[in-house]
């Protein structure tokens, strides 16, 4: 179970993701439209906690200034290991920043934040494949190049429990 502070995006830019995580479904390849509870959004994620209290994460999270919404443009697939697929975005280093300042505020209030989600190690991805096989992997990349480059606008920040698919929308983008 763990919470994320993920960006979403606008309707156009939800719909092209669910639309590339179709097609590959429709390939047999397992996607975060049917990972888990199935009831995952298109996403950014700025920080992912292991485990969380509501309250003090949004407590921390309202005391950050507000951000604005941004582009980024995906030019690539990320592979991580046990067959996660990604796509690679790429953004201003305001957005970078932005990420780096709500990592070190849930650090400085106690959260236990994952590794990968720490100050000066994140890795920003855009989640396509859950599980995928090796003979998958050129499947998945041949769909994910067969969309680029991606442009995708990030309107709304919230928080979602990945065990679940709730969702708590801020009311302001960190």
């Amino acid at each position: 179970m763990a919470l994320a502070v993920c960006q979403l995006f606008d309707a156009r830019s939800d719909r092209l993701v669910r639309e590339l995580w179709a097609r590959l479904e429709e390939a047999g390849v397992r996607t975060m439209a049917s990972h888990t509870h199935g009831h995952h959004h298109p996403h950014l994620s700025f920080a992912v906690l292991r485990t969380w209290e509501l309250r003090p994460v949004r407590d921390t999270l309202d005391r950050l200034p507000e951000g604005e919404p941004f582009q980024c443009a995906s030019h690539g697939s990320l592979i991580f290991p046990r067959g996660r697929v990604a796509l690679a975005p790429s953004f201003s280093a305001t957005v970078a920043m932005r990420q780096d300042r709500v990592a070190r505020a849930l650090l400085e209030a106690g959260a236990d934040l994952h590794k990968h989600y720490r100050p000066g190690l994140w890795v920003p991805h855009v989640s396509v494949a859950t599980r995928a096989s090796a003979d998958q992997l050129p499947v998945i990349v041949n769909a994910v190049a067969d969309v680029l480059p991606l442009e995708l606008h990030a309107i709304r920040t919230a928080l979602v429990d990945s065990s679940s698919g709730r969702i708590w929308w801020l009311p302001r983008m960190l």
